[in-house]
């Protein structure tokens, strides 16, 4: 066995020649990576504390011996980008952890919405230098704002850049800091992101998140997205069709349609979005459900005959997020929102006339600069008028960078009265009261409550149903009776014998990583170890090298 491993292996010190480009020569084109710089052993005086624990640097990384944790924050467009990211650091072999303390590295995914999303995810950051762990940072904040204090040195994973996650954790478990922001591009042109196609670890396996574009047409004074999201840019019809004909084959019954605002889809490629949803309704099997995204209320003005007719479809749910912000004009211009009041009210007033029974969601923000007592009874009369059964209610918050943030501010505690004022006038009604006790519905039963005890289903109006917890029950259709309501969810009881309860959740047929892994053989198995011990111990001497070449 010895002489045959030297056969093998023959002198490892010929896996370089003089003959060979050096490393310094080898690195000189990947202008992303900043390699580490080299360790000298310097003594200190012990320290009573210490504030941060050393990370652990490889010179070789090893399939399956390291453990990766994931954290997102925000949009679904961002949820999806994590499912993404995940799909590839499986596919490549890592071990994907929700225990952040056994990971080596962690993968957080940032939104630059709010401030106090961004806070928490530098307070993430924070805690993973404390406990020791690699970082790679993802999401719009670093995208948005790469110079930021607290990212020097980081690992940065740009929004178009995802499917390049798995070589950027590699380096930065070597101790390297890799930062890809870069637009991706095809062919010289730009594109909304990698392929659809990608492999994913979903976080529901029922459902899944296809973003149909991204970045948007607006300038909205207030907004940081669109300094990391930029300008449109659409996925192409056939390939997002192709991509729900995909995830449906893998077993998913619901698919969620994303991106800063869908109702700009195909402007820049000669589409629109009614044409994207009538080609997916035809590869969308019996008993599945589409839910749409986010859409500004500009650009679903023009197409409301058609999306009122797409709302009603039985295997479509009759839900529309339209952003409102305010019910005033003059702080809408603020805004730079390119509509007015009216322009929403008619949006919502055509669509709940053609689609009786839709649920329409809105965002407020209140206290916004310049906005005064009036500005604000306008935006209360508008949401006294429709009670919205979902309203965000956000206090304004003065984003780095953005025209906003240099305008006048209104005073703190007026902001707070606004936004309680507001708080309690969403409280004083109850939506689902419309429901009588056992009054019939049909769910499709995809999530587990955040509590743990319940089933939720949804109904045709995206109404959230809490069911027992029955065997069997998720992935299924099913008729319940109302049994009770609170302020944001009804309970219920099934109705029908379980051979009655329609599956829309098909076996997956083939193996992959979104459902099980790939099985292995013994042979194979040992085989794939004694390739990556030659692997490694080449990786180290290249390494060696690497820090003879470069002058730190």
């Amino acid at each position: 066995m010895e002489e045959s491993c030297q056969d093998f292996l023959g002198d490892i010190e010929d896996l370089i020649s003089p003959e060979d480009p050096s490393p310094k020569d080898r690195y000189a084109n990947k202008k992303d990576i900043t390699v580490r710089a080299k360790r000298t052993k310097v003594f200190r005086a012990p320290t009573k504390e210490t504030t941060a624990v050393e990370k652990p640097v490889l010179d070789s990384v090893i399939p399956e011996t390291q453990h990766i944790y994931m954290k997102t924050w925000g949009c679904a467009h961002n949820t999806s980008d994590t499912e993404y990211m995940a799909g590839q650091l499986a596919q490549y072999g890592y071990n994907l952890t929700k225990d952040k303390n056994a990971a080596d590295l962690w993968v957080l995914n940032s939104c630059t919405v709010k401030n106090p999303s961004e806070d928490t995810f530098r307070n993430e950051i924070e805690a993973a230098h404390r406990a020791g762990k690699h970082v790679v940072v993802a999401g719009c904040v670093p995208q948005a704002a790469p110079r930021s204090d607290y990212l020097k040195g980081m690992s940065v994973v740009g929004v178009q850049q995802i499917d390049r996650v798995a070589e950027v954790v590699e380096e930065t478990l070597k101790g390297h800091s890799v930062r890809l922001l870069q637009a991706k591009k095809v062919d010289g042109r730009k594109v909304a992101g990698p392929e659809l196609s990608l492999p994913k670890v979903r976080k529901n396996p029922l459902i899944e998140v296809i973003p149909i574009n991204s970045g948007c047409l607006n300038a909205c004074t207030y907004c940081k997205t669109k300094f990391a999201r930029a300008d449109l840019v659409s996925y192409p019809v056939q390939e997002i069709v192709d991509r729900a004909v995909q995830v449906f084959q893998e077993g998913v019954c619901e698919i969620w349609l994303t991106s800063e605002d869908t109702g700009t889809y195909g402007r820049d490629i000669g589409s629109s979005l009614p044409e994207l949803l009538w080609q997916l309704l035809e590869v969308i099997p019996e008993g599945c459900m589409m839910r749409l995204g986010m859409t500004n209320p500009p650009y679903i003005l023009e197409h409301l005959e058609e999306m009122a007719k797409v709302l009603s479809h039985p295997r479509v749910y009759s839900f529309l997020h339209i952003p409102v912000q305010s019910g005033s004009d003059t702080i809408l211009g603020e805004m730079k929102r390119e509509y007015c009041k009216k322009d929403f009210e008619r949006v919502v007033d055509f669509l709940r006339e053609k689609v009786p029974g839709i649920t329409i969601a809105t965002d407020i923000i209140c206290g916004f600069p310049g906005e005064t007592e009036a500005d604000f009874e306008d935006t209360v009369a508008l949401c006294k008028r429709y009670e919205f059964p979902s309203l965000f209610i956000n206090q304004f918050f003065p984003r780095p960078g953005t025209p906003a943030a240099k305008m006048e501010r209104v005073p703190a505690n007026v902001v707070k009265t606004r936004t309680k004022r507001l708080t309690e006038l969403f409280h004083s009604y109850e939506p689902y009261q419309k429901y009588p006790v056992n009054s019939k519905q049909t769910v499709l039963v995809t999530e587990i409550s955040h509590d743990q005890k319940h089933y939720v289903g949804h109904n045709k109006f995206y109404e959230q149903i809490l069911l027992p917890m029955h065997s069997n029950l998720l992935g299924k259709q099913v008729e319940v009776a109302v049994t009770g309501c609170t302020k944001f969810s009804m309970f219920g009881k099934i109705v029908q014998a379980e051979q009655e309860w329609v599956n829309c959740s098909k076996p997956v047929a083939v193996n992959n990583i979104l459902t099980k892994p790939i099985e292995v053989t013994e042979g194979a198995k040992y085989g794939s170890m004694f390739a990556f011990f030659v692997l490694s111990c080449s990786l180290a001497i290249v390494s060696k090298y690497i820090f003879m070449y470069f002058d730190f």
